[in-house]
């Protein structure tokens, strides 16, 4: 059986940023994974990448894969734009 994911808007993901919660998200292809517990992530910032924002454009530029998102839960979808 899947989970079902509870969507976020985009404005509802920008406040899981690191600064004024404790929650540390950001998302990729629609998917919006807890990053909290990575000390890569530490208050938000992960080299010239901030939290709280879809990060999909970026990651052709980043020096791994797509498979470091199996490393987080996953906790909703983005919504998308309609």
């Amino acid at each position: 059986m899947t989970e079902v994911l509870k969507e976020y808007s985009r404005a509802q993901l920008a406040l899981r940023n690191g600064q004024d919660r404790e929650e540390i998200w950001i998302a990729y292809q629609h998917i919006i994974y807890d990053v909290s517990k990575s000390r890569l992530w530490y208050k938000g910032k992960h080299y010239e990448h901030w939290a709280g924002q879809d990060l999909t454009d970026e990651l052709p530029d980043a020096p791994h894969t797509d498979k470091v998102f199996a490393k987080f839960k996953a906790v909703g979808r983005l919504k998308v734009k309609s």
